[in-house]
């Protein structure tokens, strides 16, 4: 198996094992039944992002990361997991009619948010790549009854959303699974209409990772080993077409991701970061 294909397999087994797990049980079981801890060896439980004690539950997260009170009641029961780094939509400056992108949707937490940005004449579709992220999604909207959002199977290298569709398009600690996040950046780029907007929370390195680090499965599964430099994803997001684009490391990072994997040297190397930048109103 291609080292990218083996990066998707566990990556989408990781988190297909903590969408089915956790929609058959409270939310805040999810840490302790499916987050390994960073030493073990068991490739085939790794840990997700957002894992690491069992004491942090979905809400404590989320409201570690910025989320108000008001945001962790405003979302069905069932769609915060608690697997982000940061929190988009504070960046976001979400309006209303606007068609929203989320990449790496997983419970659509931040589509239910962005839904009610947006009001009943804009859209969210999110996207992921995990059948069980997609199916738990799908039944938290219809708990909620809220119809201005989608959700669709599919690759974020890949998107299945036309050319110059959104508004903007966001992600959580996602694109850092991604073995070519080149090719996620040129595909945003495209399903953006010009001028579209880019927001997003991601793990990035403050500088290159070990290799044993970038080799290990089950840390790359955690939005640690996958993680690209400062530097590249500046340059991969120049490459792609964007411009005004703004990279900036997060105050929390080092305290969240000892969080996350605690007695890990992970913080030594990486950070969570706000990423933004917009698509040229002339592709010229």
């Amino acid at each position: 198996m291609k080292r990218e294909e083996e990066i998707r397999e566990s990556v989408r087994q990781t988190y297909g094992n903590i969408a089915a797990q956790g929609s058959n049980g409270s939310d805040a079981g999810i840490f302790s039944s499916c987050c390994g801890p960073p030493e073990s060896e068991n490739q085939n439980n790794p840990p997700a992002c957002g894992c690491g004690r069992g004491d942090l539950n979905a809400d404590r997260i989320s409201s570690f990361l910025g989320y108000s009170q008001e945001d962790l009641e405003r979302v069905p029961d069932g769609a915060n997991l608690g697997l982000g780094c940061g929190n988009p939509q504070a960046i976001a400056s979400i309006k209303p009619d606007e068609v929203v992108v989320d990449l790496g949707s997983g419970g659509g937490f931040d589509c239910f948010l962005a839904a009610r940005e947006v009001g009943a004449k804009g859209r969210v579709i999110g996207v992921d790549m995990t059948p069980e992220m997609i199916s738990r999604a799908r039944m938290n909207k219809e708990k909620a009854a809220i119809e201005n959002v989608e959700f669709r199977l599919g690759e974020i290298e890949h998107l299945p959303v036309g050319d110059n569709v959104a508004d903007l398009i966001i992600s959580n600690c996602v694109i850092n699974l991604s073995p070519d996040k080149r090719q996620v950046f040129q595909d945003a780029f495209r399903v953006l209409k010009p001028g579209g907007r880019l927001a997003v929370s991601d793990i990035v390195a403050q500088k290159p990772l070990p290799e044993n680090i970038q080799k290990d499965l089950a840390l790359v599964s955690a939005c640690i080993g996958g993680a690209a430099t400062i530097e590249d994803t500046h340059k991969m997001l120049k490459q792609a077409g964007f411009e005004k684009i703004s990279i900036t490391p997060q105050k929390i990072s080092r305290e969240l991701i000892d969080e996350m994997l605690p007695g890990s040297l992970a913080g030594e190397y990486v950070v969570s970061a706000t990423i933004q930048a917009q698509k040229p109103m002339s592709n010229a």
